[in-house]
């Protein structure tokens, strides 16, 4: 029976309801982000009048999540920085000398005189100058002093080793400590880097870790690259000061030569220190401090000073028994210890109710003064707000262009249930945005590209189920029978089709950064919605007004049919014609590649590319000219054209190779590429700086190619245990033909061929499947319904009864690509232009390239039972 229970429809409208309301925010983003970051201010302690204003924008009893932009849409700075770890090594052991030292000079009468010797690696190497045979004791007492690595994987082990050679005693971390250290080093930078980006009070800054010892920081609204790595550098301010009294109350009167600090010690929230101005000793002075245990074997944390500061610190803390003193760091109290006596030597320990991540955290405070190593910085962007704003524009008027053809598309095809997908895709489109601004996602140009891609696709489900409805009307006893078993026989289609699709988007948001994961997140969200609409809000839709209407027929008439109704077309007659263009654009394809390569981003090559802006006509020559004194090795350029531009928009690409012995083209070479050209235009502005280093962009390349050949893989295994290894052999030799034309066209054609293109590859991966799925699940189903029909029979079968669902989705999907590469702008055209192409040759390879190769390999005819050796165990599964 054609009829949905009413808690399954309740529960259907309460998703949909609850998805648009959590996308409600974004139809409001000026007034919902006034409203957040008043609240974020009112809520620091903020008493400006004006923010009270800013906070009635948006009522509180409405969601307020965002979905953020990302610096390609809003502007701003990105920078992939490296910690050079091993600078760490060296400075640890050395700071073990006056410890050894000391101990050393004790026995003084047994192992004589000590002598440190110079090393050019992380090692300590001490000299028994006078009594050599004394060296195996010697190291025993250094031995002594070896403490506990503080981390879960080092647990038991020692933090150095004390080996001999000859009359020498060498001391070096061991490789536990040292891979404590790495974390420490990097968990450390991440902290400092962090708190002097927030100093600055951006919005929504990105600051994480990528991989064992990287850095990523993206910071939406500072001017460039150069501007973040000036805010990275700067000093941390740290204090040790004495501590006049405590306060709850914040405007408590100080004194002369007081100040009143607060407390960032959550179990002293609202509390506030008096203390004095003049410090102690300062954060220049110390040199190290590092996660520890007391006596007791509880956690702690030790610290040591440079020689002035332990003399000064050490006179204190004789005269000063009893009291505290504070430990401010950027004019806030992290921690505030009692001496319990006098330290001498400039070493301490801090004590408390610690736990080890408190203990571990707290001397990454202690030593946020400075950053602990080198940061190498191997990618570099910059996104000017002008361009941001005119993605931003372009996306907006892309999109609804979009959305207008596949509606009218839609409407002008299937007529009444044309409007029922109508509605469904634009619940759709809500949902993903609801989805977006729940989990907090960053929305990216290729992501608004996704997008895109979704409102062409989202329509192939209902395609599915109506064409499959519009079979089943003719042998069905009547229009709800019809529609029951078209939902029902199209399911499996539905699934399979969509699993693999998104299968890609998981592996490009695994292998993938940056924008091409926001692509991966909107196309995975965007799968997910789609197929939550077509099967149940569509069907639910289609439900309630056949319960009302009880029509005698549904989906006849159509004003628009792209395919003839009934149509009986031999695919394979020819098919040595298709097989063999197919064979000479390959060769054509990698001949192309062989000759002329690929005309490579500098993702993959390394380098800078600059975007420039002026209102005066570009002179490639004097560009040139202005920079060729600058002794930058190869440097091209490149006018940009764009139809929806203004006359007096004037935009060029220049682009620098990689500078030999550096990771990335420094800001002082940008800044003086565009002082240059300014000389000459002085109106020409730097829209966007990207760089990368040869060390990245070399790994961007194996990423990609193992991207790919991890999605063909994963599509091999799905297809195989759902259909037979013949339909998995097929599918991929139309996935690697799709592919290799596609890289051929990119060679023929010297487009741009960057890391977004990689993703536009796995996304014709994703399509070209889900063509291919569909005719496959059609010839399963055909197979087991025609079991003495000739194999060729059944394929031409199979693919005339899926043709006009092919077609549409096909058509639907290129109206909303097309609409992206004419109205979207010039940076991701591109990556549009390759989804174009993928699905035309997609298409045409899961029509004829797939099927050809699934006639010359053969298939099992009999489907009524499952073949455990043959790879169909899972074939019979009903998705």
């Amino acid at each position: 029976m054609l009829q949905i229970d009413l808690w399954k429809r309740v529960v259907i409208w309460g998703f949909v309801a609850l998805g648009l309301l959590l996308a409600l925010p974004n139809g409001f983003y000026g007034n919902v982000e006034r409203h957040n970051d008043a609240a974020a201010l009112i809520e620091a302690g903020s008493e400006d009048a004006r923010l009270l204003e800013d906070f009635a924008a948006w009522p509180t009893w409405l969601p307020s999540g965002l979905v953020n932009l990302g610096l390609d849409l809003r502007g701003g700075a990105h920078l992939l920085a490296e910690v050079q770890v091993e600078d760490v090594y060296q400075s640890r052991v050395e700071g073990m000398w006056p410890e050894i030292r000391d101990l050393l000079r004790e026995e003084r009468a047994q192992i004589g005189p000590i002598r440190l010797q110079p090393s050019q690696t992380a090692e300590l190497r001490v000299q028994l100058v006078q009594k050599p045979e004394e060296i195996e004791y010697a190291a025993g007492l250094v031995r002594g002093i070896a403490r506990p690595v503080v981390s879960l994987t080092g647990a038991g082990a020692s933090d150095i080793l004390v080996n001999t050679d000859g009359d020498t005693i060498v001391v070096t971390l061991s490789e536990a400590e040292m891979l404590a250290t790495d974390e420490r080093t990097v968990r450390l930078s991440l902290e400092i880097i962090r708190r002097r980006i927030d100093e600055v009070g951006t919005r929504e800054p990105t600051i994480q870790r990528q991989g064992a010892d990287r850095i990523l920081i993206q910071v939406p609204g500072v001017g460039s690259a150069a501007e973040l790595k000036d805010i990275i550098g700067t000093t941390a301010q740290l204090t040790f000061q004495p501590v006049v009294s405590r306060t709850t109350n914040k405007d408590e009167r100080a004194g002369a030569g007081n100040e009143v600090l607060p407390s960032v010690d959550a179990a002293e929230q609202g509390q506030f220190y008096i203390l004095e101005k003049a410090p102690v000793v300062t954060g220049k002075e110390l040199v190290d401090a590092q996660p520890d245990f007391d006596q007791n074997g509880r956690p702690a944390v030790s610290f040591r000073f440079n020689t002035s500061g332990a003399r000064k610190f050490g006179a204190y803390t004789a005269e000063n028994i009893g009291s505290p003193f504070a430990i401010v760091l950027d004019g806030e109290v992290i921690s505030a210890p009692v001496i319990q006596g006098h330290i001498p030597g400039g070493s301490g320990i801090i004590t408390g109710s610690f736990t080890i991540e408190e203990s571990t955290n707290l001397a990454v405070l202690l030593r946020a003064g400075a950053l602990p190593a080198e940061l190498t910085f191997l990618e570099e962007r910059t996104v000017g707000p002008e361009l941001g704003a005119d993605s931003i524009e372009a996306g907006k008027i892309a999109c609804i262009v979009a959305f207008a053809l596949v509606l009218g598309f839609m409407f002008l095809s299937y007529g009444t249930f044309g409007v029922f997908a109508n509605i469904a895709l634009i619940i759709n489109v809500g949902l993903i945005f609801g989805l977006l601004s729940m989990i907090g996602a960053t929305l990216t140009l290729p992501g608004i590209a996704g997008i895109v891609l979704t409102i062409g696709m989202a329509v192939d489900a209902n395609v599915l189920v109506f064409e499959r409805i519009r079979e089943e009307i003719k042998s069905a006893k009547g229009p709800a029978r019809a529609i029951e078993l078209g939902y029902e026989k199209a399911l499996s289609a539905i699934t399979d089709a969509n699993i693999t699709t998104f299968l890609t988007a998981v592996i490009l948001y695994a292998m993938g950064s940056g924008p091409v994961r926001g692509f991966a997140i909107t196309l995975g969200l965007g799968i997910i919605t789609s197929v939550f609409t077509a099967i149940f809000v569509t069907r639910l839709i289609v439900v309630i007004w056949y319960e009302r209407r009880r029509p005698k027929t549904v989906l006849e008439g159509r004003a628009l049919r792209l395919v003839p109704k009934e149509t009986k077309w031999d695919f394979f007659n020819k098919w040595k014609m298709s097989i063999g263009a197919s064979a000479v654009l390959i060769v054509v394809a990698l001949g192309s590649f062989g000759a002329q390569g690929l005309n490579y981003g500098i993702d993959f090559k390394g380098g800078t590319t600059i975007r420039t802006q002026s209102t005066q006509e570009i002179d490639i020559g004097q560009y040139r000219e202005l920079i060729q004194p600058m002794d930058l090795g190869d440097v091209s350029i490149t006018e940009v054209f764009d139809p929806t531009w203004p006359e007096d928009k004037n935009v060029a690409m220049i682009r620098i190779e990689a500078q030999e012995g550096q990771e990335a083209v420094t800001a002082d070479v940008t800044r003086q590429v565009e002082a240059a050209l300014q000389q000459v235009i002085p109106d020409l502005t730097f829209t966007s700086v990207d760089s990368v280093g040869p060390k990245v962009s070399t790994e961007l390349v194996q990423t990609a190619a193992l991207a790919v050949l991890l999605a063909i893989a994963a599509v091999l295994i799905y297809i195989w245990l759902r259909f037979e290894w013949q339909f998995a052999v097929g599918a991929v030799v139309a996935l690697v033909h799709d592919v290799v034309l596609t890289i051929g066209v990119f060679s023929l054609i010297q487009i741009p061929f960057d890391l977004t293109i990689i993703a536009a590859l796995l996304t014709i991966v994703g399509y070209s499947l889900n063509d291919t799925v569909v005719v496959f699940d059609r010839v399963r189903e055909n197979l087991r319904k025609y079991k003495k029909m000739p194999l060729n029979a059944v394929l031409n079968l199979s693919i005339n009864e899926t043709l006009s669902r092919t077609v549409m989705t096909s058509v639907t999907t290129l109206l909303a690509l097309i609409a992206l590469y004419v109205l979207g702008g010039d940076v991701i055209r591109g990556f549009v232009f390759a989804m174009i192409w993928g699905v035309v040759v997609g298409t045409y390879s899961s029509v004829f390239v797939a099927s050809t190769m699934l006639l010359k390999l053969g298939v099992k005819r009999d489907w009524s039972k499952t073949d455990k050796s043959g790879g169909t165990q899972f074939a019979n599964i009903d998705a």
